[in-house]
């Protein structure tokens, strides 16, 4: 893939420190960029899409060179972990070539870790070449081991395909943590089924409350959403979960199962606040930069990008984090029929 002639990205970044870290108000260092990289994807989830998107032309989307380029800027400013995220990150075209280029900072040690999440529809393509990169972990978004139901969750999945592509992803020696969206009345019967089938293939697990984020068509949030303490209550009936203080940088807290000697991660934006101690913010594959999933202000960083100015993108990004929140305020109730932010989950990655 040809590159831009002109650009910001350093050849070779080594650890920053001190006062060119990205410190937020609340004394919280900025570590860890969640970067879409396309808000399309082959799937139609229903607690993340509307079955009829709309998606961005491709005038506004950030080709894959000033991606890189952006990053490199935020590992230039001690954030030492990229997650790579959609929509369906691996549907973008020639995104090996991201990865790849993404990969030299883990040789330099200026970032700590590249990481992915996926829905799994094209891991059995991509699992070798992205260990090749430098992955050595993958998210995959499953919210069911029922090919019927799996089928009516994503509108547009196919079970078989996605664990095809997590054995895949194994063989090519890469660790696998699977996410699951609990959901009432849809895959409430089979929580105990998703721990026993992750412990026994040595995959984590992490639950997720459904967020109450864009505009999803005929489903009610409300009549989906399973608080995450009672997805808990009913594990406990059938499993030993002993609390600990196992971190992967994100907002899960985890669990160890005496029986399996799995680990399960629960993630609560709805019943616990977890924001105290958040490091990370969230790039969108037009360039918009998130300092938090819940909130809608947002900074512009595609414009400063494309000046190709390095002073005005870096003041740009210190702005930025100088205006992240202390938290969001998601809320689901019957009061509130309309989602607390209005763009789709697919829009910034999870």
């Amino acid at each position: 893939m040809a590159t831009d002639t002109a650009t910001l990205e350093p050849t070779g970044s080594t650890p920053a420190t001190g006062e060119n870290l990205l410190i937020d108000p609340y004394d919280r260092h900025v570590s860890y960029l969640r970067v879409s990289v396309t808000d399309r994807c082959d799937f139609r989830c229903v607690y993340c899409m509307s079955e009829n998107m709309t998606f961005l032309p491709k005038s506004d989307v950030l080709s894959l060179e000033e991606l890189d380029r952006l990053c490199s800027a935020f590992v230039t400013r001690g954030v030492r972990k990229l997650r790579i995220s959609g929509g369906e990150p691996l549907v973008r075209r020639d995104i090996m070539w991201l990865f790849e280029r993404l990969g030299r900072h883990l040789v330099t040690g200026a970032l700590e870790e590249l990481t992915l999440t996926t829905n799994g529809s094209q891991l059995e393509r991509y699992a070798t070449a992205l260990y090749a990169a430098g992955v050595r972990r993958v998210n995959v978004s499953i919210d069911t081991l029922d090919p019927h139901k799996f089928g009516l969750i994503t509108r547009w999945g196919k079970l078989d395909k996605v664990i095809g592509g997590i054995e895949a992803a194994a063989a090519a020696g890469l660790k696998i943590k699977i996410n699951a969206v609990a959901l009432k009345g849809v895959n409430d019967d089979e929580i105990h089924d998703l721990v026993s089938w992750c412990g026994e293939r040595g995959f984590d697990l992490t639950f997720i409350e459904v967020m109450p984020l864009g505009e999803i068509g005929g489903e009610a949030r409300l009549d989906q959403y399973w608080p995450l303490s009672m997805v808990r209550a009913e594990l406990k009936k059938q499993w030993t979960l002993n609390d600990i203080d196992d971190t992967t940088g994100g907002p899960a807290r985890y669990v160890r199962v005496a029986e399996t000697g799995g680990r399960i991660g629960f993630i609560t934006p709805m019943t616990h606040n977890f924001c105290e101690s958040c490091n990370r913010v969230r790039l969108t594959c037009t360039g918009t930069l998130y300092m938090c999933l819940g909130q809608e202000d947002a900074a512009d960083l595609r414009a400063p990008l494309r000046e190709n100015d390095e002073p005005l993108l870096m003041n740009a990004i210190d702005e930025a984090i100088g205006r992240k929140p202390k938290g969001h305020d998601f809320i689901i109730d019957r009061r509130r029929a309309s989602p607390s932010v209005s763009r789709h989950m697919s829009v910034t990655g999870g």
